[in-house]
């Protein structure tokens, strides 16, 4: 039993390592060959927990090979072109002028309530609505909508306004960003002093956001 228990945090951890080597994606997000290589790798990493027998160089041999392979595989197609299409394939226009491409949806099989399904998870529930419309490498569907259908923004209305960026999460339950701080221009000075200010510790804050101007939103920690 404490074999298999520590088999399985060796690979639990290596498995990690081997994700984060690969870029941090969502599973949605994939490129078919990091979709492969996930796939088998968690299909290997079972095999010496099951089988005791089976000796752990067996697994870790063959899932550093695995993400080995694909961080080279994507730092050549970094350099080139064809062999990005190759390893990734292209997007695909199924909607261009606000007219569907059926044939580039039959050899896609993409069927008309995959496109509906996906539209509305672009928040887009009328086809009509849609000028563009792109199948991503990772299969996700990217919309452009029409320029009447597009919600006004500020350059429309004709509202000034300063760009800048948003707020920073500095403090998450109690626990300071140092990172974040320095990117608002702020120090931990500042901090002690608007914490201080509401009457609580940095320890006593569990949420606290600020941006470059200075403007700042405390939450405090329940039942402190």
């Amino acid at each position: 039993m404490l074999t298999v228990l520590l088999r399985a945090v060796i690979l639990y951890i290596l498995i990690i390592f081997s994700i984060r080597l690969m870029g941090k994606r969502q599973i949605g997000e994939l490129q078919p060959s990091e979709l492969v290589v996930t796939i088998l790798v968690s299909n290997i990493a079972t095999l010496p927990i099951e089988d005791i027998t089976i000796p752990m160089i067996m697994g870790v041999v063959p899932i550093l090979t695995l993400v080995s392979l694909d961080v080279f595989a994507a730092q050549l197609s970094l350099k080139s072109g064809k062999l990005r299409r190759l390893f990734s394939g292209q997007p695909k226009i199924i909607i261009s002028g606000g007219r569907i491409d059926q044939k580039m949806m039959r050899s896609l099989r993409y069927t008309v309530d995959d496109l509906m399904e996906s539209l509305r998870g672009c928040s887009v529930f009328d086809i009509n609505d849609v000028q563009l419309a792109v199948v991503e490498t990772t299969g996700k569907l990217s919309v452009y909508q029409k320029q009447s259908s597009q919600p006004a923004t500020k350059e429309d209305m004709k509202v000034k306004s300063d760009e800048k960026d948003p707020p920073q999460l500095i403090i998450t339950d109690g626990e300071v960003n140092d990172a974040a701080l320095r990117s608002v221009g702020r120090d931990r000075t500042w901090l002690k002093k608007i914490t201080s200010a509401a009457g609580v510790s940095e320890r006593e804050v569990f949420m606290l956001t600020a941006d470059t101007d200075g403007e700042y939103s405390i939450i405090k920690k329940e039942g402190q």
